[in-house]
Protein backbone atom coordinates (compact mmCIF):
# COMPACT_ATOMS: atom_id res chain seq x y z
CA UNK A 1 0.00 0.00 0.00
CA UNK A 2 1.38 3.35 -1.18
CA UNK A 3 2.08 5.76 1.88
CA UNK A 4 0.19 9.10 2.11
CA UNK A 5 2.65 12.08 3.38
CA UNK A 6 0.75 15.50 3.19
CA UNK A 7 2.05 18.56 4.44
CA UNK A 8 -0.56 21.57 5.31
CA UNK A 9 2.03 24.51 5.44
CA UNK A 10 2.27 28.27 4.51
CA UNK A 11 4.54 29.44 1.38
CA UNK A 12 6.65 32.20 4.32
CA UNK A 13 6.50 30.33 7.31
CA UNK A 14 10.13 28.93 8.58
CA UNK A 15 7.73 26.27 10.25
CA UNK A 16 6.33 24.72 8.27
CA UNK A 17 9.53 25.03 5.34
CA UNK A 18 11.12 22.51 8.29
CA UNK A 19 9.09 19.66 7.47
CA UNK A 20 9.43 19.91 3.62
CA UNK A 21 13.43 20.00 4.27
CA UNK A 22 13.19 17.18 6.58
CA UNK A 23 11.12 15.07 4.22
CA UNK A 24 13.47 16.25 1.06
CA UNK A 25 16.83 14.88 2.63
CA UNK A 26 14.97 11.45 3.54
CA UNK A 27 14.00 11.23 -0.16
CA UNK A 28 10.31 10.96 0.88
CA UNK A 29 7.33 12.28 -1.37
CA UNK A 30 4.59 14.03 -0.31
CA UNK A 31 1.85 16.57 -1.52
CA UNK A 32 1.99 20.27 -0.25
CA UNK A 33 -1.24 21.90 0.41
CA UNK A 34 -0.92 25.43 0.71
CA UNK A 35 -2.50 27.08 3.96
CA UNK A 36 -4.66 30.80 3.88
CA UNK A 37 -3.63 31.70 7.59
CA UNK A 38 -5.92 34.44 7.40
CA UNK A 39 -8.91 32.00 5.83
CA UNK A 40 -7.99 28.04 7.23
CA UNK A 41 -9.37 25.27 5.73
CA UNK A 42 -11.55 22.54 7.62
CA UNK A 43 -9.04 20.10 6.87
CA UNK A 44 -6.53 22.08 8.70
CA UNK A 45 -9.06 22.55 11.58
CA UNK A 46 -9.81 18.74 11.58
CA UNK A 47 -6.53 17.86 11.48
CA UNK A 48 -5.31 19.95 14.61
CA UNK A 49 -8.02 21.46 16.34
CA UNK A 50 -5.64 22.38 19.41
CA UNK A 51 -3.21 25.35 18.00
CA UNK A 52 -5.29 25.70 14.53
CA UNK A 53 -1.70 26.15 13.16
CA UNK A 54 0.48 25.29 10.30
CA UNK A 55 2.66 23.07 9.51
CA UNK A 56 0.72 19.67 10.00
CA UNK A 57 1.81 16.53 8.82
CA UNK A 58 -0.80 13.77 7.70
CA UNK A 59 0.73 10.28 7.38
CA UNK A 60 -1.70 7.80 6.28
CA UNK A 61 -4.57 9.63 7.79
CA UNK A 62 -2.65 10.43 10.99
CA UNK A 63 -2.11 13.79 11.98
CA UNK A 64 1.13 15.43 13.39
CA UNK A 65 1.38 19.29 14.32
CA UNK A 66 4.08 21.63 15.70
CA UNK A 67 7.66 21.40 13.21
CA UNK A 68 10.32 20.40 15.86
CA UNK A 69 7.40 17.13 16.93
CA UNK A 70 7.21 16.51 13.21
CA UNK A 71 10.55 16.42 12.28
CA UNK A 72 11.27 13.97 15.31
CA UNK A 73 8.27 11.83 13.93
CA UNK A 74 9.95 12.07 10.37
CA UNK A 75 13.05 10.69 11.57
CA UNK A 76 11.92 7.75 13.59
CA UNK A 77 9.32 7.24 11.02
CA UNK A 78 12.03 7.47 7.89
CA UNK A 79 15.36 5.44 9.29
CA UNK A 80 17.42 6.82 6.10
CA UNK A 81 19.06 9.88 6.07
CA UNK A 82 18.98 10.36 10.21
CA UNK A 83 18.23 13.65 11.29
CA UNK A 84 19.06 13.26 15.38
CA UNK A 85 22.51 11.54 16.41
CA UNK A 86 21.40 7.99 18.33
CA UNK A 87 23.60 9.22 20.92
CA UNK A 88 21.34 10.57 23.73
CA UNK A 89 23.29 13.36 25.09
CA UNK A 90 23.58 14.18 21.52
CA UNK A 91 19.39 13.90 20.69
CA UNK A 92 19.18 15.67 24.05
CA UNK A 93 21.45 19.07 23.51
CA UNK A 94 19.73 19.04 19.82
CA UNK A 95 16.08 19.52 20.86
CA UNK A 96 17.55 21.52 23.55
CA UNK A 97 19.23 24.07 21.15
CA UNK A 98 15.75 23.53 18.79
CA UNK A 99 13.81 24.77 21.26
CA UNK A 100 16.08 27.78 22.76
CA UNK A 101 16.02 29.35 19.01
CA UNK A 102 11.86 28.93 19.07
CA UNK A 103 11.25 30.54 22.39
CA UNK A 104 13.83 32.59 22.94
CA UNK A 105 15.51 33.97 19.24
CA UNK A 106 12.85 34.03 17.03
CA UNK A 107 11.13 36.99 19.37
CA UNK A 108 14.07 38.81 20.35
CA UNK A 109 15.33 39.00 16.61
CA UNK A 110 11.52 40.27 15.70
CA UNK A 111 11.82 42.88 18.78
CA UNK A 112 15.42 43.95 17.11
CA UNK A 113 13.89 44.06 13.73
CA UNK A 114 10.40 45.84 14.33
CA UNK A 115 9.95 46.44 18.04
CA UNK A 116 9.51 49.73 19.98
CA UNK A 117 11.98 52.38 19.47
CA UNK A 118 12.27 52.68 22.34
CA UNK A 119 13.77 49.94 23.57
CA UNK A 120 15.79 48.94 19.93
CA UNK A 121 18.48 49.35 21.91
CA UNK A 122 18.16 46.38 24.49
CA UNK A 123 16.41 44.51 21.81
CA UNK A 124 19.20 44.15 19.39
CA UNK A 125 21.60 43.93 22.44
CA UNK A 126 19.25 40.88 23.71
CA UNK A 127 19.09 39.12 20.44
CA UNK A 128 23.28 39.74 19.77
CA UNK A 129 23.45 37.96 23.21
CA UNK A 130 21.21 34.76 22.06
CA UNK A 131 23.16 34.25 18.41
CA UNK A 132 26.24 34.33 20.35
CA UNK A 133 25.12 31.29 22.55
CA UNK A 134 24.21 29.67 18.69
CA UNK A 135 27.61 31.18 17.24
CA UNK A 136 29.69 29.26 20.75
CA UNK A 137 27.34 25.99 19.75
CA UNK A 138 28.91 25.59 16.68
CA UNK A 139 32.15 25.42 17.76
CA UNK A 140 34.63 24.19 14.92
CA UNK A 141 31.65 22.21 13.31
CA UNK A 142 30.63 22.37 9.60
CA UNK A 143 27.11 22.18 10.77
CA UNK A 144 25.30 21.63 13.65
CA UNK A 145 24.83 18.21 13.30
CA UNK A 146 28.64 17.91 12.29
CA UNK A 147 29.11 17.22 8.98
CA UNK A 148 25.59 16.64 7.79
CA UNK A 149 22.38 18.80 8.09
CA UNK A 150 20.50 17.57 11.42
CA UNK A 151 17.85 18.70 13.59
CA UNK A 152 19.16 22.18 14.65
CA UNK A 153 20.58 22.77 11.41
CA UNK A 154 16.54 22.55 10.13
CA UNK A 155 15.25 24.54 13.28
CA UNK A 156 17.66 27.00 12.64
CA UNK A 157 16.44 27.97 9.01
CA UNK A 158 15.03 30.78 10.60
CA UNK A 159 18.49 31.95 11.62
CA UNK A 160 20.39 30.31 8.26
CA UNK A 161 18.02 32.27 5.80
CA UNK A 162 14.97 34.59 7.10
CA UNK A 163 16.87 36.30 9.67
CA UNK A 164 18.43 37.77 6.60
CA UNK A 165 15.35 38.61 4.80
CA UNK A 166 14.41 40.64 8.15
CA UNK A 167 17.46 42.21 8.20
CA UNK A 168 16.61 43.42 4.75
CA UNK A 169 13.07 44.28 5.13
CA UNK A 170 13.66 46.15 8.30
CA UNK A 171 17.07 48.23 7.79
CA UNK A 172 18.44 46.53 10.83
CA UNK A 173 21.79 44.74 11.28
CA UNK A 174 22.34 41.61 13.09
CA UNK A 175 24.05 38.80 12.07
CA UNK A 176 27.61 40.46 10.83
CA UNK A 177 30.79 38.10 9.53
CA UNK A 178 32.48 40.43 12.13
CA UNK A 179 30.54 39.45 14.82
CA UNK A 180 29.49 36.05 14.29
CA UNK A 181 31.60 34.61 11.73
CA UNK A 182 30.78 30.51 11.99
CA UNK A 183 27.04 31.29 11.97
CA UNK A 184 27.29 33.33 8.58
CA UNK A 185 29.85 30.21 7.16
CA UNK A 186 27.17 28.22 8.40
CA UNK A 187 24.57 29.79 7.38
CA UNK A 188 26.10 29.86 3.37
CA UNK A 189 26.87 25.95 4.24
CA UNK A 190 22.93 25.46 5.26
CA UNK A 191 21.51 27.46 2.30
CA UNK A 192 23.41 25.50 -0.16
CA UNK A 193 22.56 21.99 0.22
CA UNK A 194 20.09 21.00 -2.56
CA UNK A 195 17.19 19.69 -0.24
CA UNK A 196 17.89 23.10 1.39
CA UNK A 197 17.47 25.28 -1.62
CA UNK A 198 15.34 23.54 -3.11
CA UNK A 199 12.51 24.30 0.15
CA UNK A 200 13.11 28.31 0.49
CA UNK A 201 11.15 30.94 -0.84
CA UNK A 202 11.91 33.51 -3.03
CA UNK A 203 13.58 36.16 -0.72
CA UNK A 204 12.62 39.10 -2.92
CA UNK A 205 8.73 37.65 -2.22
CA UNK A 206 9.34 37.67 1.20
CA UNK A 207 11.17 40.87 1.65
CA UNK A 208 8.25 42.24 0.51
CA UNK A 209 6.17 40.28 2.28
CA UNK A 210 7.66 41.50 5.96
CA UNK A 211 7.54 45.04 4.74
CA UNK A 212 3.92 45.19 3.44
CA UNK A 213 3.34 43.58 7.17
CA UNK A 214 5.60 45.28 9.49
CA UNK A 215 6.78 47.94 7.76
CA UNK A 216 10.32 49.58 7.66
CA UNK A 217 11.74 48.29 10.95
CA UNK A 218 12.51 50.68 14.07
CA UNK A 219 16.57 51.42 12.82
CA UNK A 220 14.76 53.10 9.64
CA UNK A 221 12.58 55.25 11.17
Amino acid sequence: MAEEVLVFGAWGSPFSRRVEMALKLKGIEYKYIEEDITNKSPSLLKYNPVHKKIPVLVHNGKPVAESLVILEYIDETWKDSPILSKDPYERANARFWAKFIDEKCLSAIFKACWGEEKEHEKALEEASELLQFLENELKEKRYFGGETVGLLDIAANIIGYWLGVFEEASGVELMTREKFPKLCNWANEFVSVSAIKENLPPREKLIAYFRNRFGVGTASK
